[in-house]
């Protein structure tokens, strides 16, 4: 993921961690009571079919209220933020802009989005606690509105599965057990893979074990990217992968999808949007695929990480932010908006009402044999974990990359590419001005 500098403001008060001290929101609220006449909003987002779901805000409500909103289609992941933060550094940033989770950081540091928790603060209770909790960022502010998310979950052959003798491993030591046992009975075969070409996933389970990344009081961050949860990750995976009981090779590569494919690898730790793709990885495995919740690190425990998600934030260059408010609630709440954010879109909606409704009534195709798919993702979704981004995510993910993708590839140690992810990343935020401590 390459780095690319951004101006940031060192003075920001940002608490990213569940629990922080409550600090005083940066960022601009929305100081109007009231706006009429015709109001044009513009939407930068890189989600599928979001014209069709507009329309249906612009023919409807946006029509009562007299409120238009126009899609510009962007790429997504750094390549927008970059832009957003470019068009408001000359105040010409859209209304509106889809953002991921771990982007908002970053743009509220920069003053780019503002504090919309006046106009969409009594939408917490259709979201997960640990959803909500990323658009605060943990202070009283509210940052965008929840849109999708990607909680993670735990995926195997079971037709294989069942072949082996293995029993779905509902804690990391039963995971560590079956991959050892499938080693044993099929030499040939591994339970999964540990990938350093995908960040995200790494997060996510560092996220599931409790990590607190970045939090910050004041004007001054902490950093603790190897701090212990997440130093047991990295040591679990760092040991399975030295012992030779999965693969150390990457994600979405033709020997991955062809591993998939063929039952070389039984098991996948994904998130929701898996089904879509295992369609294309492993066509001819269709229907012989099941979802379990994602392994604990205690049998007491009930809680997942997440991979992947958006939000719609209001910048603070909007001349409209009341009608932008507006539209960022009724695009991620209101029925027919997400049926249809499913539909054309393809997305997991954040909403916990959604998620049982119109376009998940049924199993994904892929998943027809799990009539409860949908039911069961639902319950896994509610177990969110918070979570604890910063401003710098991407040079973290960059290190991350780099250091564990050599540590797969070597069998070598797991920590010290975890300290090399921790160094970079606080070596980019003294850089940039930030004020670090351990």
């Amino acid at each position: 993921m390459p780095h690319t500098k951004r101006r940031r403001l060192v003075t920001t008060a940002l608490a990213v961690a569940l629990g922080a001290t409550t600090l005083a929101a940066c960022g601009s609220g929305d100081d109007s009571t009231s706006e009429s006449g015709p109001v044009s909003l513009t939407y930068w987002t890189w989600t599928p079919g979001m014209d069709k779901v507009v329309d249906l805000w612009n023919k409807g409500p946006g029509k009562k209220d007299r409120i238009t909103v126009t899609v510009k289609k962007q790429a997504s992941g750094d390549t927008l933020v970059t832009k957003i933060l470019t068009a408001h550094k000359a105040k010409k940033a859209p209304d509106l802009v889809q953002a991921e989770y771990q982007a908002l950081p970053t743009l509220v540091s920069n003053d780019a989005l503002a504090d919309i928790s006046r106009q969409v603060g009594d939408l917490k209770g259709k979201f997960a606690d640990g959803v909500w909790q990323q658009t605060t960022l943990g202070t009283k502010a509210v940052y965008a509105v929840p849109q999708d998310i990607g909680p993670m979950m735990f995926y195997y052959r079971a037709d294989l599965f069942k072949q082996y003798g293995l029993h779905v491993p509902t804690t990391w030591d039963q995971f560590a057990q079956v991959a050892r046992e499938l080693k044993k009975k099929a030499p040939d075969k591994s339970l999964t893979t540990f990938s350093a070409n995908d960040s995200g996933l790494f997060a996510g389970l560092a996220q599931q074990a409790g990590a607190t990344w970045w939090t910050a009081s004041g004007s001054r961050w902490k950093v603790a990217i190897d701090d212990t949860a997440t130093q047991k990750v990295a040591s679990f995976w760092g040991g399975l992968v030295k012992e030779g009981v999965i693969d150390n090779q990457p994600m979405y590569t033709p020997s991955w999808n062809k591993a998939l494919d063929t039952g070389k690898q039984l098991a996948w730790v994904s998130a929701v949007w898996a089904p879509g793709t295992l369609t294309t990885a492993a066509p001819d495995t269709k229907g012989k695929w099941a979802m379990a919740p994602l392994p604990q690190w205690s049998a007491t425990e009930d809680v997942t990480g997440s991979w992947g998600g958006s939000s719609t934030a209001v910048t603070t260059d909007s001349a409209h932010k009341e009608a932008a408010a507006k539209f960022a609630a009724w695009l991620n709440t209101d029925r027919a908006a997400l049926d249809a954010l499913a539909k054309d879109g393809g997305i997991y909606p954040a909403s916990t009402s959604a998620q049982l409704s119109g376009a998940f009534s049924n199993p994904p195709a892929y998943f027809s044999n799990q009539a409860d798919f949908y039911p069961k993702a639902a319950e896994i979704a509610r177990t969110t974990a918070p979570s604890a981004w910063g401003p710098n995510v991407n040079v973290a993910y960059a290190a991350f990359n780099d250091a564990f993708g050599a540590a797969a590839k070597d069998k070598s140690d797991f920590a010290a590419a975890l300290k090399k992810m921790q160094d970079a990343t606080v070596a980019d935020m003294k850089k940039q001005g930030f004020e670090v401590s351990r």
